[in-house]
């Protein structure tokens, strides 16, 4: 059984892949689940040489990284070859960290006797990735593969190239079975969950997130479904605000959970600010700085949002595809204004490049706008008093959240969600534990 695939800059069919069913997911959890002793046997040293190669092998293929990725989801050269590099830093800087962990407590905390505390792995982790189709894998693949366990992936039924690829290059330098892509779609997936994994780390939406925690029954799982990020614009924030906003806003085409989604101003500066972004918007072409939305269903979806959208004001900028990619899944950078609060376009995650512009009477009514939709995820605030912003970054309810940035991100520094944005930890040595349990070991010193 095959499925087609679709390029997202013409619209048009570029291929087909397989599609697993019950028996291919079986055999790869099975597979998995026999190189687990080995892989965990391995000292951290050596799994932490093994992913080294494998960061080697993405370095030195980059050029097919980013070939594939572009072909999956249309995004320009200059966002995949900075992820690919991304993911290799991943799986490097996880190489490393397992070998610098530290247990919670450990020496002679009872008298006469001595105790540690072992980090062993789950077991077998099930992972499902999607709008990012390498780097989401490697944010979680990483960290798993690091901490011992083996790791069966199920890519996005339109975007499975590049993970087929890290999982050809993973048998070469980790060993057979140790990580496994099983391409496919919705039936995959669930198969891939209700299979003999022992935690499933999902990217993707909330009704299908607890449909995963559902069909996990009760085993771990990671989750992380979605934002619908605000950013604080202050009355005295940075002269390139704006532009910084609609650059991260058009940034994968607006399909990235911790995008800045929803504008919010001060009275005073709500007019300003609309202006600016929609000049700033105008420099932002679908075609020429971005890519298209992934597929038929996301765009028709984002189509449904900006006509239910109440909007008083609607800007759009224009396109600019590529000759013969007309009938592509290009969107342009939208700004809507003056709308209600409970606007579609507000409290939904749009997963487009759209931003929605709020207006509060005071920095309070501004937090409780921010926080009043259900996803919490990332949030910024705009402002060059950094006593303020420092202190409304503290207030947000929010995973992760930027002062006078958005979407900065590295390794070293935890993402993840709250509330609807469901719970997980990806990225830092913290993601570690996302796939490890505690052994508490006390040993008697004296034994008669």
């Amino acid at each position: 059984m095959k499925t087609t695939l679709i390029d997202p800059r013409t619209g048009r069919v570029r291929g087909t892949t397989p599609v697993a069913r019950e028996s291919e997911v079986r055999s790869a959890v099975e597979a998995a689940r026999a190189v687990l002793p080995g892989w965990h046997g391995l000292t951290p040293r050596e799994r932490a040489r093994r992913m080294e190669r494998l960061a080697t092998l993405v370095e030195e293929n980059a050029d097919a990284y980013v070939a594939r990725e572009a072909a999956g989801t249309g995004k320009p050269d200059s966002e995949t070859a900075g992820e690919v590099e991304q993911v290799a830093d991943l799986f490097r800087f996880y190489a490393s960290a397992v070998r610098a962990q530290s247990a919670p407590a450990a020496g002679r905390l009872v008298d006469g006797h001595e105790s540690w505390v072992r980090w062993e792995p789950l077991g077998v982790v099930g992972v499902v990735p999607w709008n990012y189709p390498l780097m989401m894998a490697a944010w979680r693949c990483a960290p798993a593969l690091a901490a011992g366990n083996t790791v069966v992936a199920k890519p996005a039924e339109t975007t499975p190239d590049t993970l087929k690829l890290l999982a050809e290059h993973a048998a070469e330098a980790l060993g057979p079975a140790v990580l496994t892509a099983v391409p496919g779609d919705r039936v995959t997936g669930r198969l891939l969950v209700e299979a003999d994994v022992d935690v499933v780390a999902f990217t993707g939406s909330a009704a299908a997130g607890a449909d995963v925690a559902a069909r996990a029954a009760g085993r771990r799982v990671s989750l992380e479904l979605g934002g619908n990020a605000p950013a604080l614009v202050l009355p005295d924030a940075p002269g390139d605000t704006c532009a910084q906003l609609a650059r991260a806003c058009v940034y994968n085409a607006g399909q990235s959970c911790a995008a800045p989604a929803r504008v919010i101003t001060l009275r005073e500066n709500y007019e300003q600010v609309v202006e600016e972004l929609a000049a700033a918007a105008g420099e932002c072409l679908a075609g020429r700085d971005f890519g298209p939305l992934n597929n038929a269903d996301q765009a028709a979806r984002y189509d449904g949002i900006v006509t239910a959208s109440a909007a008083g004001r609607h800007f759009a900028a224009d396109v600019a595809p590529q000759p013969g990619e007309e009938n592509g899944f290009w969107r342009p950078t939208r700004i809507l204004a003056d709308l209600p609060d409970d606007d579609p376009a507000v409290v939904e995650e749009v997963f487009g490049p759209l931003l929605t512009v709020q207006h509060a009477e005071d920095l309070d009514a501004a937090v409780a706008l921010a926080d009043g939709v259900p996803q919490a995820l990332a949030a910024s605030v705009w402002t060059r008093d950094l006593t303020t912003g420092l202190e409304l970054a503290g207030r947000l309810n929010a995973g992760e959240a930027w002062l006078n940035c958005h979407l900065v991100q590295t390794a070293e520094l935890p993402h993840g969600g709250r509330g609807a944005s469901g719970h997980g930890t990806d990225l830092s040595t913290l993601a570690l534990h996302e796939y490890q349990r505690p052994k508490t070991v006390t040993a008697r010193l004296l034994v008669l």
